[in-house]
């Protein structure tokens, strides 16, 4: 199953960093929370990414072109022709795809931008500046019970995003309001499982994911909640990359289920 990660995005909310890098290359413990977001779904068997870029999204395929470099020891011995020898070569069961979808383009629409490389399968997705400890096996198996378009990872932060109404029945998302004040409400965490179907709700470039298409979802009752009840942090500005650095650090970063 493929796994597509929006990483597109100028990331204004975190300045100080996203003028020099595109937000998902902004490093935690000394890799690209892009590179940890990838380890926690290759954790559980999910290797296959499509990740779309936008702003300065060079850097991201510039970075896993030179993988092998930045993750092994490497000896240049221009004694024999430039000869280049990878030491301890790290490798990952990782198959990459890098589509450029855009730099104004919405989160809609950097989705149906890679329509074709989804194609008519199920798939995961999620933004490239969020981790969390949800299992993501669980969410497959609760999404693929719920015979919905969409499944939603939905965690409740404690007042400073939009919200989900969820039904009596405890997981059928019956409206969709992104960045509105609300009092400890669920919201959208990312980590998605969506049917292919979705893509008839995106309509082009100028489409924002969380609106028309969730919203129309939620309003045909096709749209379902993953309540989680554990870790996710969002980095959407410096004091949350500071918290994050800091998890790391102190070896209490939850995300972290490799060895």
């Amino acid at each position: 199953m493929k796994v597509v990660i929006l990483a597109g995005g100028y990331g204004t909310r975190i300045s100080e960093e996203s003028h020099l890098r595109p937000k998902p290359m902004i490093e935690i413990g000394g890799n690209p929370i892009l590179w940890h977001i990838m380890k926690y779904y290759s954790h559980y068997g999910f290797n296959d990414f499509i990740i779309c870029c936008g702003y300065k999204g060079y850097m991201i395929k510039e970075y896993f072109a030179d993988y092998y470099l930045h993750r092994s020891d490497v000896t240049f011995d221009f004694t024999e022709n430039n000869k280049m020898t990878v030491h301890s070569n790290v490798a990952e069961p990782w198959k990459v795809t890098l589509v450029d979808t855009g730099l104004d383009t919405m989160t809609g629409g950097r989705l149906k931008r890679v329509q074709k490389y989804v194609e008519n399968e199920t798939f995961m997705l999620t933004y490239g500046d969020g981790v969390c400890d949800v299992n993501v096996n669980d969410l497959l198996e609760f999404h693929n019970q719920s015979k919905k378009i969409a499944t939603i990872t939905a965690i409740q932060p404690g007042g400073r995003f939009g919200v989900l109404d969820i039904d009596d029945d405890n997981m059928t998302i019956t409206s969709f309001t992104e960045k509105a004040k609300e009092d400890g409400g669920w919201i959208n965490a990312g980590y998605m499982v969506l049917e292919s179907r979705i893509f008839d709700y995106i309509k082009d470039d100028e489409t924002f994911l969380e609106k028309e298409p969730l919203e129309e979802l939620a309003r045909e009752r096709m749209l379902n909640a993953y309540k989680h009840n554990g870790f996710w942090q969002c980095m959407d500005t410096q004091r949350d990359k500071i918290l994050l650095e800091t998890l790391w650090k102190t070896n209490s970063a939850k995300w972290k289920v490799w060895e």
